[in-house]
Parts: C-alpha cells; structure tokens; sequence
C-alpha cells in the first residue's frame, strides 16, 4: 500500500472511530443500523485494508453526522487509494509526516501557535536550511536538500484557488532568535511581511510584554476539516509527533488559541514589530 493510502486510511480509521464513540454505539449496533458484521465495523476502524465508500456514507448516515461530515469522511473513503505529491519522497518522509501531509492537504484552516521558530509553511529556503543545518541529527547535504525541498514543495498549498486559511500566533522569540545569519533573518521577516499581505494568511505577534500566558502548551497546529468534529491537533516533539483528536483535547487548545489570538498584537501592529524587529538586524 502506498504511503498515500496508508496515512489517509489511518484518518478514516480514526475518524469512522470517532464518529461512532460520539454515538455511543457498539460495534454490533453499528452493523445491524446498516445491515453488515461487527467485525466489518471493526475493520473500517482499523488504519488498514480496503473499505467501500457507500458503508462509509451508510454509517456516517447511522450516525446522524451532518450532510457536510458525511461528504468529507465519505470523500476520503473515495480517495483512500490517491497518491499525494509527496509520494515520490516517500523514503524521506516518515510515517508521522505523511499522516500531517495528509491532514494538511484536506485542510480548510491551519491555526499555528509558534513559540520557537517560523511556520514551515511560512519560511524561506535559506531560513528552512538553517534549520536542518542547526538539527542535532547530521544530515549529508543531499538530505538537507531534500528535506528542503519537501519543506518548499509543502507551501503550494497556499496558493490554491482553495487554499486553506493560515492563521499564525508567532511568539516574539520568533521574530528576533536570528537563525542561520542576519541576512537569512531579514529575509525570512520580509518574507513574513509578504505572507501577511495574502488574503489566506493572518500573522499577530504576542509580544514579550504579555507575560505569562497559554503559550505554556508549547508550540501547536489546529488541523481544521470541514467541520469542526473532522478537527486534528499536531504537536511536535521532540521525540516525535502527536496527533489529538478527542473532543477534550480539541477544546483545550481551541480555547488556548483564542487566548492567544486575544492576547496577541492585533494585525497592523503584529506588522509593525515584524518591521523594527527586520530594521534592528
């Protein structure tokens, strides 16, 4: 199976999962509302195997979900066999990414907390090659290349007739830890002020001044679907990535993010210390 298939059958897996545990059915119960086994159930749960997208659509339909649900989940039942354009650096990508490159294809917003560095999608070539430069793990040139490259590759996304809204609360320690040299910083901060031109892209800053505050969860993304159930939030650890979908999990960092969002510069100011943080290099 294709890292594409893999990756999108794990979200319908966890998504049909989830749909029914909201219900409060069993999987027997399932089966019988729609005429097919408990183990049948069982198994358009699991990250693996083949799946028919008209049980999909039946079982969305036993579980009550709304018209708008039912058309996404039932799309990615459709679509379970697709290829993304990241296939061909499968070998570079490992399983965690292909899962939020998969997410993130099908996004309809992207609600960024950053507390250390720029957004992926966000940076520039020289910025995103720092980084890898920078990581503990050495990489041979061609690798950072590559890596680079899946990173550039990721932000087509955004010039989509249908691009996702990215809405992004950069820390100030974003704006001013100089990564890679000055001039790569002063590139990556107009780079920013270009983003925040864009129809797509909302930019704030929370400044120092703040204090304390939610930004104590550490850096974050809010994967929106089309509705808010479809919602996946994406952690980057240090020791790898963590993806959150239960209802709680989702409220907290919803709630956090309005925090943020609150407490942070509001756009036109957001701008303006991008600005004198970009003439101070």
């Amino acid at each position: 199976m294709s890292a594409r298939a893999t990756t999108r059958r794990r979200q319908l897996g966890a998504t049909m999962r989830k749909l029914r545990a909201r219900k409060g059915m069993t999987l027997e119960e399932a089966g019988q509302l729609v005429g097919v086994s408990k183990a049948t159930v069982s198994r358009y749960e699991t990250q693996t195997g083949p799946v028919k997208w008209l049980v999909v659509d039946a079982l969305c339909q036993a579980y009550r979900v709304s018209d708008a649900e039912r058309r996404a989940v039932v799309a990615l039942a459709k679509d379970a066999k697709q290829q993304g354009w990241w296939n061909s650096f499968a070998d570079s990508i490992p399983e965690s990414m292909n899962l939020l490159l998969t997410l993130e294809d099908e996004a309809v917003r992207e609600d960024h907390l950053a507390c250390v560095y720029v957004p992926g999608l966000l940076q520039t070539r020289s910025y995103t090659t720092a980084l890898q430069q920078a990581n503990e793990m050495r990489r041979t040139p061609e690798e950072i290349e590559r890596l680079v490259d899946i990173r550039m590759k990721r932000q087509e996304i955004l010039a989509r007739p249908n691009a996702p809204h990215l809405w992004a609360v950069l820390d100030e320690s974003v704006i001013r830890r100089v990564v890679g040299s000055r001039e790569i910083m002063r590139e990556q901060l107009g780079q920013l002020l270009s983003a925040g031109e864009s129809s797509n892209v909302t930019l704030q800053v929370l400044p120092f001044a703040r204090g304390a505050h939610a930004a104590a969860l550490g850096s974050f993304v809010i994967l929106g679907g089309v509705e808010a159930s479809l919602d996946v939030v994406y952690v980057d650890l240090h020791v790898g990535s963590l993806f959150m979908e239960k209802e709680e999990e989702l409220e907290r960092y919803r709630l956090a993010f309005e925090y943020l969002r609150a407490q942070a510069l509001d756009i036109g100011a957001s701008s303006s210390m991008i600005k004198r943080a970009r003439e101070e290099l």
